[in-house]
């Protein structure tokens, strides 16, 4: 989405200066003279890439503007422009979410060092493709997530098998739910089941049900899984987890589509299609013995592998602008800004939880923050950690490019230098 800037200025002939160096730049612009008309924008057009917006205006001052802003979207980056003597009015406005604050006259060198390190994330975000109405949002563009996404897409209208590989935290239910409503069984049930999460002694009574008596403690019948997802998904989570015992009458229930409850005589037909995931490398159980190796070439269909959150660093910034958001509806809170050091320190980060430790940071960061900016030291990352990432070559370049101008502080959270940081 090619998103424009909104710039807000009351002197004509400055507005019409900075909108034409903007656009010299690359930048869609949209300039208003007024502040009701900047609010009236904001509430009724958009989404906008950010706003660059002067204190003093007509018709409502920039902090009305900034408000307005904030409360449309709370992830659209406001700067101001200030004259001296507003400097200190613009210092308090930060604290009420205002990206930075640019005084008169403007050095446009920084105006654009502040723009570019705010609007690469907002612009990510909205570029990423919509999943569709009530689906799991998919945040994403690095080529390694968008090439499972199109895989997913492919299959999902399919009744084929999918078995999703990929590191603890990567999203693998976050996918198969995608998978569920992209298909033909979406108005039916999605049952998901963690073959981990239960003693093996139970997984069988789990899957496909028992009956009164079937063994002590089963004081009344229950309805296993297979048969709450009739008509709809099964998601088997770390299948590599189930005991070998249950094995063969999984493969029997994914072959012939019948099931048959503990203790129970009949034959229960179900019409399910199971999604499978494991982070274990299930070959290598295979080889082992501990994994039939029918039984996963019965599941191995359509494999797709999610990659790690390292393999797609690209996308943290605008997966860290959705779970922000998503942290501050459930929990009813303001989303706060996270100032450009903190932005590039996530880039940096190992995240070996992947995108559920994100996710969980950024929970834990909305809830104490209660609305302030948030800058690289409340994230409590660990700083040799992220140090680390600057080996990789990708990371480096877009930490330096959302840092921007606070480049010094990202660098004297790492412990370098800021030439070091910039080689």
């Amino acid at each position: 989405m090619n998103a424009p800037l909104l710039v807000v200025e009351d002197r004509r002939s400055l507005g019409e200066m900075l909108a034409e160096t903007l656009r010299t730049e690359g930048y869609d612009v949209e300039l208003v003279l007024r502040g009701d008309t900047a609010m009236q924008r904001l509430q009724e057009s958009g989404p906008y890439l950010a706003v660059l917006t002067d204190l003093k205006l007509p018709g409502a001052d920039g902090l009305t503007v900034l408000r307005t802003a904030r409360t449309v979207d709370p992830l659209l980056p406001v700067f101001l422009i200030t004259g001296y003597a507003t400097v200190e009015t613009a210092v308090a406005a930060l604290k009420q979410g205002a990206r930075d604050y640019f005084p008169k006259p403007l050095d446009m060198e920084r105006v654009l060092e502040g723009l570019r390190a705010a609007c690469e994330p907002r612009r990510a975000l909205l570029a990423t493709p919509p999943t569709g109405e009530g689906l799991p949002e998919l945040v994403g563009a690095a080529p390694a997530f968008a090439g499972v996404v199109t895989a997913l897409r492919r299959v999902a209208p399919t009744d084929a098998a999918v078995l999703l590989l990929g590191p603890s935290g990567s999203g693998k239910e976050l996918f198969a739910r995608a998978l569920h409503q992209l298909s033909r069984r979406g108005g039916g049930p999605f049952v998901p089941f963690n073959c981990a999460a239960v003693p093996e002694s139970l997984v069988e009574s789990e899957l496909f049900g028992h009956e009164r008596g079937a063994f002590t403690g089963a004081n009344a019948r229950h309805v296993g899984r297979f048969e709450q997802a009739h008509r709809g998904t099964l998601f088997l989570d770390e299948i590599g987890e189930v005991p070998l015992s249950t094995q063969a009458k999984l493969l029997r229930a994914l072959e012939e589509h019948r099931i048959t409850r503990l203790g129970g005589e009949g034959e229960i037909v179900v019409d399910v299609r199971v999604v499978a995931a494991s982070n274990r490398d299930l070959e290598d159980a295979v080889t082992g013995g501990s994994f039939r190796r029918d039984l996963f070439h019965r599941l191995n269909v359509f494999p797709i592998r999610l990659p790690s959150l390292v393999e797609r660093r690209e996308d943290i910034p605008a997966l860290t602008l959705h779970l922000l958001t998503r942290a501050g509806g459930r929990h009813g809170v303001p989303v706060p800004t996270l100032r450009p050091a903190a932005m590039a320190a996530l880039v940096l980060a190992p995240w070996p939880g992947n995108v559920r430790e994100l996710a969980n940071l950024l929970e834990r960061v909305v809830i104490l923050a209660e609305g302030r900016p948030v800058g690289v030291a409340e994230l409590g990352l660990d700083a040799a950690a992220c140090r680390e990432g600057l080996a990789d070559a990708l990371a480096r370049r877009l930490a330096v490019r959302l840092a921007g101008g606070d480049s010094e502080e990202l660098a004297g959270f790492l412990g370098v230098s800021a030439g070091e940081l910039q080689r």
